[in-house]
């Protein structure tokens, strides 16, 4: 058993399959969890920090910063349930949310991290709201796969060549030399 395994068999999660559904890299899936989890408990203090302006009667600052609370602890609860264990039913919630497709996260964390930049631009707003908007295109970039798989899926005959231009070596593309393709007179 290599260390990679020993430490993925630690970070499992409790009635998680020993083997991979997708073709995710490792090293993306903990980038995706540690960036959700320490961006949350950060967007959390930043939102905390937010409240705040209503103290000057900036009640946009007010909702933005709730917003942005509670968007981070949702992220929490999906990324980290552990953090959570006090609140009722966030396991139950972070295992329907494990079961989704990636992309399905990936767009819940965007759609979560906007209103907040939109009702109070300023930079804890951005910087909280961004680490969630980060921890969604990561999601996102999780969800396109691997860019072999994507090359594969584009066409057979460039995958197959080193150069990825069909086995031609140069830059030149037989477009301009197919008799079919219609040409100005």
């Amino acid at each position: 058993m290599s260390f990679q395994d020993k430490l993925a068999s630690i970070m499992a999660r409790p009635g998680q399959d020993p083997v991979a559904k997708d073709d995710v890299p490792w090293w993306m899936k903990y980038l995706g969890r540690g960036v959700g989890t320490v961006g949350s408990v950060i967007a959390i203090l930043l939102g905390v920090w937010n409240c705040v302006g209503i103290l000057i009667g900036n009640v946009p600052s007010l909702i933005s910063g709730m917003w942005q609370v509670v968007a981070a602890f949702m992220v929490i609860c999906c990324e980290a349930p552990c953090c959570c264990m006090f609140v009722d039913h966030v396991q139950r919630f972070s295992d329907w949310v494990e079961r989704r497709p990636y992309w399905n996260r990936a767009l819940g964390y965007v759609i979560l991290s906007i209103p907040p930049v939109i009702l109070c631009p300023g930079l804890s707003s951005i910087f909280g709201s961004g680490l969630i908007f980060t921890t969604g295109v990561i999601y996102g970039m999780m969800a396109l796969g691997r860019k072999q798989d994507m090359a594969a899926a584009a066409s057979p005959q460039m995958a197959t060549s080193p150069t990825g231009l069909g086995g031609q070596s140069d830059h030149h593309t037989t477009l301009m030399e197919d008799p079919d393709v219609w040409r100005p007179t």
